[in-house]
């Protein structure tokens, strides 16, 4: 797949979670394998600082992961960017969910021992990896709080998670905002994911003139995921 890439002419837009770094059982549980931020800087380097990670997670979580590997970060979707090292958080005017929602999603949430709830800067999300069975509950729950603000946010399915965020925010919109600035600006975007959430991405790095890989098509695993990059960062 190395071949279909030409990593002096793209912009790489790389999610996180079950795309570069293995799934765990919790957000804060993940693992980030040994040489990943080394091969993610070694990238950045051959294609002139234009690699970007695109995440549900909030910023300040990808920093602790991965420190400065990345020149820009979109985080929660989108909903924050971080457009290069230093440079202050582009934030749009976004609806924020009610607090009483995150109050009743936790009740919820601590009624099944298992079951978390994450909080970020403008929704939240109700995992339940540890309590799959709980998986239409939850979603019947979060449905009906949408019904409270009907327009304002959307559900979202992720990997054993339902996740409330506002309407008018996906990561095909944070690839479009980064493409029109530099170092991305004129390249080709290079977009690989794993989830539902990604495939915005996916099809806006298309709609550009790049590619978009998915993990479970184009990508057995995120281990996989990891080895291509390593080639391209080497090439």
């Amino acid at each position: 797949m190395s071949a279909a890439v030409n990593v002096r002419d793209a912009a790489f837009f790389l999610d996180v979670d079950g795309t570069l770094i293995d799934i765990a059982p919790t957000p804060a549980g993940v693992v980030v394998p040994p040489g990943l931020t080394d091969t993610l800087r070694a990238l950045r380097r051959r294609c002139g600082d234009a690699l970007a990670l695109v995440t549900g997670r909030p910023i300040a979580q990808v920093d602790a992961l991965f420190g400065d590997a990345a020149y820009a970060v979109a985080g929660e979707h989108g909903a924050v960017l971080r457009p290069g090292p230093g440079l202050p958080l582009v934030c749009p005017d976004l609806a924020r969910t009610p607090p009483e929602w995150f109050a009743r999603a936790e009740a919820l949430a601590a009624r099944h021992p298992g079951a978390a709830v994450e909080a970020k800067r403008h929704g939240f999300v109700l995992h339940y990896r540890a309590v799959p069975e709980m998986g239409p509950v939850f979603e019947l729950a979060m449905r009906a709080l949408l019904t409270e603000k009907p327009g304002d946010f959307v559900l979202l399915p992720a990997k054993m998670a339902w996740e409330i965020r506002p309407a008018g925010i996906d990561k095909g919109r944070a690839v479009a905002a980064l493409m029109g600035r530099p170092p991305f600006l004129g390249r080709l975007p290079v977009f690989v994911g794993d989830d539902v959430t990604d495939e915005d991405g996916v099809a806006e790095a298309r709609r550009l003139g790049g590619v978009g890989f998915m993990v479970g098509q184009d990508f057995p695993d995120a281990a996989a995921v990891r080895a291509w990059l390593g080639l391209l960062a080497k090439e």
